[in-house]
């Protein structure tokens, strides 16, 4: 059984108590049917929304939410989602001693604690967040930073991950992370087909702007940064590994496992992950037909190009092109 549980507060933001929802359900309805489909067995997905007490709590937008449990209930949670606050969190946070004494426990039980906008507070009030990273709502950069000197807030990143705490600047990059741990749980296709479903033309990789304190992508094996940025700087032109054995001078077998070793993928995958995200970038942004895009990126075979496409993206290239492009608002003249 997978268990989330989403806090309730007063001046939470309805958006960030649904939105975490609505994705999870998506990814634990794909997985039912897929699951149904190839007869396997799944993990229940069981959502908690629990407060100190069983009261309706009325939130910010006037929405009135009424917990299905309270937090001396629940002993063990795979995640814990913590609403934004709206405006200043320091009223609300004098009044919450119960969650951030039971947010301690929970997070001593390795539990993944997701903190949106200002609801960082809560861990750092907590003293969960001392000499780690964190992010905030920019709104409350300064404020944060003096009230908890002891705390590594990154301004320039909007989600930050240290060990099982996370925090994310906003509503919408809560987004981002809810679908990396739909990745985590149910896999990459199931994590495409949400990511499809709700706005492929506005999300970015966890990993892309994510500032983790162990991050698998940070290394120091110098080796295998020549490997990437040669792949980079290479990766519009058809190539082989065998091709950057050669450049690092060492046997196809060694690239690879020292390339796994440091960026937990193969030399291919990653160039076939940087090649999807340029063929992305190109479809969002140039008039370019998808067989001079497959070029631009390093395809010859347009029809390659697409199945790959569509494994890595959920969807063909015209297709995601189509949705970035209806998406889009243009100024007029008129």
């Amino acid at each position: 059984m997978q268990r989330v549980v989403i806090a309730i507060y007063p001046s939470a933001l309805a958006s960030s108590i649904t939105l975490p929802m609505e994705l999870l359900r998506a990814a634990d309805n794909i997985q039912r049917s897929q699951s149904r489909r190839g007869g396997l067995r799944r993990k229940e997905l069981v959502i908690d929304i629990a407060s100190h007490t069983l009261a309706s709590v009325e939130t910010s937008s006037g929405l009135i939410v009424t917990p299905t449990t309270t937090f001396d209930q629940i002993t063990t949670a795979d995640l814990v989602v913590l609403p934004a606050m709206w405006r200043n969190p320091l009223p609300t946070l004098r009044k919450q001693h119960t969650l951030m004494s039971w947010l301690t426990g929970q997070a001593s039980q390795e539990c993944s604690i997701c903190a949106v906008g200002t609801a960082s507070c809560f861990l750092a009030e907590a003293g969960l967040l001392d000499k780690r990273a964190a992010t905030t709502h920019w709104y409350y950069f300064d404020w944060f930073a003096k009230r908890y000197p002891t705390v590594e807030l990154k301004t320039h990143h909007l989600i930050t991950q240290s060990d099982n705490l996370f925090c994310a600047g906003s509503v919408n990059s809560v987004a981002d992370l809810i679908v990396h741990i739909i990745d985590q749980w149910y896999g990459k296709r199931v994590a495409r087909a949400v990511e499809s479903q709700f706005s492929p033309e506005i999300r970015r990789p966890f990993q892309a702007h994510a500032y983790m304190s162990e991050n698998p992508n940070v290394h120091h094996d110098e080796i295998v940064i020549t490997a990437q940025q040669w792949l980079q700087d290479n990766a519009h032109r058809p190539l082989k590994i065998a091709e950057l054995s050669v450049h690092l001078d060492m046997s196809i077998r060694s690239v690879n496992r020292r390339f796994v070793a440091a960026v937990g993928e193969t030399p291919l995958n990653y160039l076939t992950h940087y090649r999807m995200g340029s063929a992305k970038e190109l479809l969002r942004t140039s008039n370019s037909s998808i067989g001079e895009i497959a070029y631009l990126v390093g395809y010859q075979d347009v029809s390659h190009f697409a199945s790959l496409f569509r494994k890595y993206s959920g969807s063909s290239p015209s297709a995601y092109r189509n949705s970035v492009r209806g998406k889009i608002f243009s100024l007029s003249n008129n």
